[in-house]
């Protein structure tokens, strides 16, 4: 059974609030909205909201589980249908025992912290034939309860050894800033990643390295502001989780 149009209207009304804000985010700090993209993260929502949502234009997905996404988009099948084509993406810790499932499922997995992560991944990918997107998740809130690299110099370690993995692309990076209403520690999160960001895009060597995955339904004003690409929105779309 498909959407409601209770449940079409209210999240078509929520995507346009947030595509709003997106623009005026961009326009006050001089960027173009049209290269900031929209994830709605589907997490404990059902599949009926994320039909209203791809029938209401969003093109891509997050989810944090495998296995939630699992059950959830194979009812939907996104990619064949002509009707919803979109992309998902996994935002949540991957664990290598669900390379496989992963490789399978998502077009990008945004929550690469460790290089054995990356080569199971690589290994699973190559096995079907596929390559994937992968962004470097960095903990830039120095919480010890998230996921990414804490420091720079593993990260710039790896990164030269995942850059050879020829089933992965490594497009860029990802973090999660600290929950706080505090202004200040949001935007030094999101200020760190971007000056990595640049850091790494300067070494010429990561190839289409170019998306820069930070802001949530709390914070992405502040973090298209300090120069996001991606913003991954749950909660401004769909509501609070059941």
């Amino acid at each position: 059974m498909g959407p409601s149009v209770e449940l079409k209207t209210q999240i078509s009304r929520k995507i346009e609030q947030v595509r709003d804000q997106i623009e005026r985010a961009a326009a006050r700090s001089g960027r173009n909205p049209a290269q900031i993209e929209l994830m709605a993260v589907t997490k404990l929502h059902p599949a009926e909201a994320v039909q209203a949502a791809a029938e209401a234009g969003i093109a891509l997905f997050g989810e944090n589980r495998v296995q939630e996404a699992e059950a959830k988009y194979a009812s939907l099948d996104l990619h064949s249908n002509l009707d919803l084509k979109a992309s998902l993406h996994l935002i949540g810790h991957l664990q290598r025992n669900k390379a496989k499932t992963a490789a399978a499922l998502f077009s990008c997995v945004q929550s690469i912290d460790k290089l054995e992560t990356a080569e199971a991944l690589d290994r699973a990918a190559a096995n079907l034939g596929r390559s994937i997107d992968i962004l470097l998740e960095v903990n830039t809130s120095g919480e010890e309860s998230k996921s990414g690299y804490r420091s720079v110099e593993r990260l710039l370690a790896d990164l030269d050894r995942i850059s050879d993995l020829p089933s992965l692309r490594i497009r860029g990076l990802m973090t999660i800033a600290p929950y706080t209403s505090e202004d200040a520690p949001v935007r030094r999160a999101f200020a760190q990643l971007r000056s990595l960001f640049e850091r790494i895009a300067a070494l010429g060597q990561s190839g289409a390295f170019d998306t820069l995955s930070m802001g949530m339904s709390n914070d992405y004003v502040a973090a298209i502001e300090e120069g996001s690409t991606l913003v991954r929105i749950g909660t401004a779309i769909f509501g609070e989780r059941s």
